[in-house]
């Protein structure tokens, strides 16, 4: 019978084990990893490229596997590789459907949000507000604003806000340095913010 081990144990260390040809350790760093994979693989593809969604995450679980024997820790996290490979992925399928994955702004001059983005913003209610219907809706245009983003910026977005990434881990997992992945993130804020703010009409007004 296997050894039991505890649940918070390192994903470092269930990598080694599985290298080690512990199956277990691998199904339990699958468990813990593939909500958060599937939702990332997802939002980065968008709706036009949703029915390869399943082919990229069973790929990069593959390439996991794969890559067991030869895998050892080189300064990022298991959870940070893996999204590394799955970005990967992403790019290749972006690529053979035609679409753009080249960074076009890095460098760029600060971006400059719409003139009503900050007066419809700051009409939204407070973020304590129980109004399901306008938060569903606040949801559904999130989502579409961030398939309005360039492939490195929305990546960049997911990672830190979505899968809760540091900084530098984001920068590890798409390969660029630090600033440049800073850099991505505020743009990706700032658009998000003006697409946001002066696209969705607030349900709720403040009183006169």
């Amino acid at each position: 019978m296997p050894t039991a081990r505890p649940d918070d144990e390192p994903d470092d260390l269930l990598m080694a084990a599985y290298a080690n040809g512990d199956d277990t350790a691998f199904e339990r760093l699958y468990t813990r990893h593939e909500a958060g994979l599937y939702r990332f693989v997802r939002r980065l593809l968008g709706p036009a490229l949703a029915a390869q969604a399943d082919e990229v995450f069973q790929d990069t679980w593959m390439r996991v596997v794969n890559a067991r024997k030869g895998w050892m820790p080189q300064g990022a996290s298991f959870r940070t590789w893996l999204f590394t490979l799955a970005h990967h992925r992403v790019i290749d399928v972006w690529r053979r459907s035609g679409r753009e994955v080249t960074p076009v702004d890095d460098g760029d001059a600060p971006w400059e949000p719409d003139a009503e983005a900050g007066s419809a913003w700051a009409r939204w209610p407070a973020p304590h507000t129980e109004d399901i219907a306008f938060w569903r809706k606040a949801g559904e245009r999130l989502l579409h604003c961030l398939e309005q983003l360039p492939l490195a910026q929305r990546s960049a977005f997911l990672l830190h806000h979505d899968d809760e990434l540091p900084l530098a881990d984001v920068a590890r997992a798409l390969e660029v340095g630090f600033e440049t992945a800073k850099t991505r993130l505020r743009y990706a804020m700032a658009k998000l913010r003006t697409c946001m703010g002066a696209h969705l009409a607030p349900l709720q007004t403040s009183e006169p």
